[in-house]
């Protein structure tokens, strides 16, 4: 894995843990040479593990929607002016969709609405074949248990697949959970679309 997408909250939570496991994960992510995407935001852990990630040699690849530039939240920029590069895109869907493109492989912190809007797509995008790259839940504070649980009730109430389900990685460790991501090997499915505009 060359590049890492990684969904996390615009906000920085109120358990000093998020914070600091977002740090250590930008700076894991530099020591194995692994290029951050994300969504260009300067606030909350998202501005957190760039800075994170910056400071510890890496490369940060943000991309963010024009209607976010120039935007403040508390006296910040909600754009991050201090990345390796900085991509503006004309829509919320255009940045979800370059995000996709240049990583090999995604992973969510803790967030809100969007961070589970985004992550769930991924999954469903991969749901249907149209990609193949591994997807993983930093499980910070048990975070992601009831999501975990919905995964496993919708299973057990017949409307996901077993092997649908274990797409999902899961893990509390960085270390472990990147292990993991590496060794993805998902289970051939048909691809039930055939290019991107069909999403």
């Amino acid at each position: 894995m060359k590049r890492l997408c990684v969904f996390c909250g615009s906000n920085a939570g109120k358990h000093p843990l998020y914070r600091g496991e977002a740090e250590r994960l930008g700076h894991l992510l530099a020591e194995h040479g692994i290029e951050l995407v994300y969504g260009g935001g300067n606030i909350g852990l998202m501005g957190i593990i760039a800075d994170a990630c910056l400071a510890a040699g890496g490369t940060v690849i943000g991309i963010i929607p024009q209607a976010l530039m120039g935007k403040e939240v508390a006296g910040r920029n909600v754009d991050h002016r201090a990345l390796t590069r900085l991509e503006v895109v004309d829509s919320m869907h255009t940045r979800k969709a370059r995000m996709a493109e240049l990583a090999d492989g995604f992973i969510a912190l803790p967030g809100g609405f969007g961070t589970f809007e985004e992550f769930c797509e991924v999954l469903t995008w991969g749901q249907l074949g149209f990609h193949v790259k591994p997807m993983g839940l930093l499980n910070v504070n048990g975070f992601y248990d009831p999501l975990l649980a919905m995964f496993d009730r919708a299973v057990a109430d017949g409307f996901l697949r077993p092997q649908n389900r274990a797409m999902v990685l899961a893990d509390t460790n960085h270390e472990r959970l990147l292990a993991a991501m590496a060794g993805y090997r998902p289970e051939p499915v048909g691809k039930w679309l055939q290019e991107e505009k069909q999403l």
